[in-house]
């Protein structure tokens, strides 16, 4: 049977206290092992899977069991499964790639199907704020990585989930989406390469507008309900789906 479907998955943030997260993981849980192995070529997830993650050298965080089972199933079936690190979950090393997930940067281009698809978590791309670029130096500097990397699990892991826990609350109203004017826009519109569809997560919201001749598209968050992507390359046809 010919493997024609692909899917697109962001923002799950799996571990945040809020919002039921024993009832989110169970819905991205019932979500993976939904997906049809022997129609299904790939399954990208464009980051904040989780909404802190850490992993040591030898050890790694706790829990996940079901979540990491469903994905090894979809492996050892055939799937492809790809990963991009986003501003949650950036601190993912070796461990996706010993169960056999390939980690992808941003922006990747992949042709699907004969489509050009960009992919990404969809942070920092654009003219973002330079407080923001300090962060992302910050986070993705490999000698702040190693000095965190000392700090106990213990103690790391309240600091990281305190921290996610307090910047959710911190943000009281949905993001609105700017259109033409917002940074990620600016850096579809500029973008070198021939792409018919953008595909991001991190802004939290639903997006399809054209850029171009393309199709910018952003996947909302799972913490109040379910929402995919699924693209048929028999079809011709790109989904998305709500639940």
């Amino acid at each position: 049977m010919e493997r024609k479907l692909t899917y697109f998955v962001s923002d799950i943030h799996l571990g945040l206290p809020q919002a039921d997260p024993a009832g989110r993981e169970a819905r991205f849980v019932a979500f993976l092992r939904g997906i049809d192995a022997s129609k299904t070529e790939a399954l990208y997830m464009l980051g904040d899977i989780w909404d802190f993650w850490h992993e040591y050298r030898d050890v790694v965080p706790r829990g996940y069991v079901r979540v990491f089972a469903a994905l090894v199933e979809l492996m050892d079936a055939g799937v492809k499964v790809y990963f991009f690190p986003g501003n949650h979950d950036y601190w993912s090393y070796q461990y996706f790639e010993d169960l056999g997930i390939k980690r992808l940067k941003q922006p990747f281009v992949v042709e699907i199907g004969g489509k050009r698809f960009c992919l990404g978590h969809g942070d920092g791309l654009g003219p973002v704020n330079w407080k923001y670029r300090v962060i992302q130096a910050i986070f993705h500097n490999r000698t702040c990585q190693r000095l965190f990397a000392t700090m106990h699990p213990w103690l790391a892991y309240r600091w990281g989930t305190g921290w996610s826990a307090s910047s959710r609350k911190s943000q009281r109203y949905r993001y609105v989406f700017k259109g033409e004017d917002e940074p990620l826009y600016k850096y579809c519109s500029a973008f070198r390469e021939p792409v018919d569809f953008f595909i991001f997560g991190h802004y939290h919201c639903k997006v399809d507008m054209p850029v171009g001749k393309a199709r910018l598209l952003l996947l909302s968050d799972w913490l109040d309900n379910s929402n995919w992507m699924v693209y048929d390359s028999q079809a011709d046809e790109l989904s998305v789906v709500y639940k």
